[in-house]
């Protein structure tokens, strides 16, 4: 098994409809332009809240990619 050097990045995301789907948005996003995303952990979850009901979910996440190899 090789070593691996990770960077972290923070990625925010948002969804009307859930908590996973403001992570599927996060994820899917940052995969258009991160090569070898790796991982992720939820650091932070709120919303927005109107009339006494939730209208808006958003995470914060700390994602992992592997860097490449330096030449």
């Amino acid at each position: 098994m090789s070593d691996h050097v990770y960077k972290v990045v923070e990625l925010v995301g948002s969804s009307a409809d859930s908590i996973e789907d403001a992570i599927q948005t996060a994820i899917k996003r940052a995969d258009q332009t991160l090569r070898n995303l790796r991982w992720f952990e939820v650091v932070q979850t709120r919303g927005h809240v109107e009339n006494g009901e939730v209208r808006h979910y958003q995470v914060v996440l700390k994602a992992g990619f592997t860097l490449e190899a330096g030449g």
